[in-house]
């Protein structure tokens, strides 16, 4: 196999302007959709053709780099005549063919495809003022910022719709924004909280906001984007809120704080917890609204790690650990309708020491989010991601290949990140929806993965056939918290999370930068789920089902973005399409 080669621009050649980058990124991403959720099969030789019957024509791509994993390189993709398509163009063709020319469907899929790119294209403008080590930086909020193309198999993976320019410039983890909350005091009739805190919520609020508020008596104070600050009271059940003086509109008020990758949740280096807040926007498929259930599993979870669970968990992976979510308040109307003012307090793992968060050598750990590990920076001169710049120095270190070093690199990832998942689902029944931005990666000094970390509230899932073993300390646990399901769904759920967005996720993301064979790293991940799929048998049916099963189910984002499917909402079960893939792993086996 032939690897990819990732160059530099020739000094004489400028560089492509933003708009040509974000378009060749987008329609890259469509056309990777298209063969997954298709099944297209490769070209037995030449370039990719689609024919498109709805539409009467042929869209071609020349093939630089076939994936086994699907993270396929295309060229510029054009018609049959001749005539370059671009990303806008090729979503239409998709719509029309995947919606049977439903107009409603046709103009959402074009119009969210347009405004990903022009994100996109915004982001690689703006990058190229900001310095790349600015100070207040930490590893964890780089790798947070690092995301400027977004999901390699989604079609729209930075659309924002209802984000202007200048917003986006403020708000954006990819342009580097920053804010400070926004405030509001609510009636405590009107409050809804649960907290483990070990100090009052008001007592911590009160010091993320600077000491520089004071709530009326008998109020709350409760923080808020300042984007769904400007929205929510726009909303007539908020605005009778504030006419009657049961909610007070304080402004906003200390420092600034900087979005991480979901855009929503709030990260300041120097502060003890994060915050994870409302945001009335659709980003990518959903309304980033946080639903009182995830409220509920992210405290019910954090209490389950404290009676016990996380002492079990530290005993058997020492540096592996789940991100707590001890605390969250809401505000609702007084007939018990949210209002769309709420908040999680996430504890925050990944603090500067005092005073040396920006500093060389500050003591921060060197943990960051995988999809900003191993993201494309188009932004920089040679394109190399963050795990490129890792894996070249270590191979210089090392004296040995680059694909080898690879190899390396994954097999520890495995060990010390997959594993303990894995390990977790098969022994107390609990499944963590570890995709690869939910899944955090810990490096030691050389860039060796160590260990890592797991957030999210939305993504825990309890199986009635193992999730009993959670009950010793805390008796009916996870049963009443809208992911107890069957060991089939979640098997299909973790499958595509784990198994072929992280697991094949890493392979692709490093075969097609020219890093790895991916069937040598396709090799490894047989290994890992082999030895699993032994210790625990019928216990981890899905290290079986990763290694052996001849299809795979997979996400099918473009499908769900066509249908308009919002994948927080409804029941678990149909809150997204999902199509059957060839299962890389068993044929590269065979």
């Amino acid at each position: 196999m032939t690897l990819p080669t990732r160059t530099a621009p020739e000094p004489h050649r400028p560089a492509p302007a933003p708009d040509a980058v974000a378009d060749a990124v987008t329609t890259e991403k469509l056309l990777r959709c298209w063969v997954r959720e298709t099944g297209t099969p490769r070209p037995a030789d030449g370039p990719l053709r689609i024919h498109l019957p709805a539409s009467g024509t042929t869209l071609e791509a020349p093939v630089i780099h076939w994936s086994p994993t699907g993270h396929h390189r295309f060229g510029r993709a054009r018609l049959r005549t001749g005539t370059r398509a671009p990303a806008p163009l090729v979503a239409a063709l998709f719509g029309v063919e995947f919606a049977a020319g439903d107009p409603t469907a046709v103009t959402d899929l074009t119009s969210r495809v347009t405004d990903s790119a022009h994100r996109i294209e915004h982001f690689l403008r703006t990058r190229t003022g900001i310095p790349e080590n600015p100070a207040g930086d930490t590893p964890f909020l780089a790798a947070e910022q690092a995301l400027i193309t977004g999901h390699p198999l989604h079609p729209t993976p930075k659309s924002r719709e209802g984000l202007t320019d200048a917003e986006s410039a403020r708000y954006s983890p990819e342009v580097r924004g920053s804010f400070p909350l926004h405030w509001f005091a609510a009636d405590l009739s009107l409050l809804r909280a649960d907290s483990a805190l070990s100090r009052p919520t008001g007592h911590l609020l009160a010091d993320l906001a600077g000491g520089e508020l004071a709530p009326p008596p008998g109020t709350a104070l409760v923080p808020a984007h300042p984007w769904q600050a400007q929205d929510v009271v726009t909303r007539p059940a908020v605005r009778a809120l504030l006419d009657a003086g049961l909610l007070h509109d304080l402004g906003p008020a200390g420092p600034a704080w900087s979005p991480t990758s979901s855009v929503r949740t709030l990260y300041r280096a120097d502060a003890p917890v994060m915050l994870k807040l409302s945001l009335g926007l659709r980003i990518t498929n959903s309304r980033r609204e946080n639903t009182r259930t995830e409220l509920r599993r992210g405290i019910a979870v954090h209490r389950l790690l404290e009676a016990g669970l996380g002492d079990a968990l530290h005993a058997a992976h020492p540096h592996f650990s789940i991100v707590r979510d001890p605390a969250w308040l809401a505000v609702d109307t007084p007939g018990g309708t949210p209002t769309g003012l709420d908040a999680v307090i996430r504890d925050n793992p990944f603090r500067a020491a005092p005073g040396t968060a920006g500093t060389p050598g500050h003591t921060a750990p060197r943990t960051g989010c995988l999809a900003g590990l191993l993201a494309e920076r188009p932004d920089l001169p040679d394109n190399r991601s963050r795990i490129g710049v890792v894996l070249h120095r270590l191979a210089d270190r090392t004296g040995r290949p680059v694909a080898r070093t690879a190899r390396t690199w994954f097999s520890r990832y495995l060990d010390t990140v997959i594993d303990p998942v894995l390990r977790l689902y098969a022994t107390y029944g609990l499944g963590l929806e570890a995709h690869q931005q939910n899944t955090l990666v810990t490096l030691d000094h050389d860039g060796w993965p160590t260990g890592g970390h797991y957030r999210d509230n939305q993504g825990y899932y309890f199986s009635p056939a193992r999730s009993s073993a959670l009950h010793r300390w805390i008796p009916r646990a996870g049963q009443d918290l809208g992911t107890y399901v069957e060991d089939t769904v979640i098997d299909e759920r973790l499958g595509y999370y784990i198994g072929i967005n992280n697991i094949l996720g890493v392979i692709g993301a490093l075969g097609s930068q020219g890093l790895a064979d991916e069937t040598d790293l396709l090799a490894e991940a047989d290994r890992a789920l082999a030895g699993l799929a032994r210790e625990h048998g019928d216990r981890l049916r899905l290290a079986a089902i990763l290694r052996e099963e001849p299809t795979l189910r997979c996400k099918a984002n473009l499908l769900t973005r066509i249908r308009g499917m919002d994948e927080l909402t409804g029941p678990l079960e149909a809150q997204s399409v999902y199509v059957d893939i060839p299962n890389p792993i068993a044929e590269a086996r065979g």
